[in-house]
């Protein structure tokens, strides 16, 4: 049913995503979907990492009180932000 898309297609998908979003948002949504990627990425690689290091290290009991962790801003940006762990809010009142 969905062959393979040829080039008059993809210039028809082009010229409807422009008059849906028109030509000055494209490029900060580009933007944002690059941040959002290299954030992705940079979380990926950072699990990855804790899971190698977890596997390697012996077993340390955790620390009472942990530094929160911060995301690290991408190339051009000049802030970096907290971020905040999930606790579980279902006991307390």
């Amino acid at each position: 049913m969905f062959g393979r898309l040829g080039a008059p297609e993809l210039i028809l998908i082009l010229v409807v995503i422009v008059l849906l979003f028109g030509a000055k948002k494209l490029p900060d949504m580009a933007r944002s979907l690059g941040k959002s990627a290299r954030i992705l990425k940079s979380e990926a690689k950072a699990m990855k990492s804790e899971g190698q290091d977890n596997a390697a290290a012996p077993a340390d009991p955790p620390a009472a009180e942990q530094a929160p962790r911060t995301i690290k801003a991408a190339p051009g940006d000049v802030t970096s932000r907290p971020v905040g762990e999930p606790s579980d809010r279902t006991t307390q009142r």
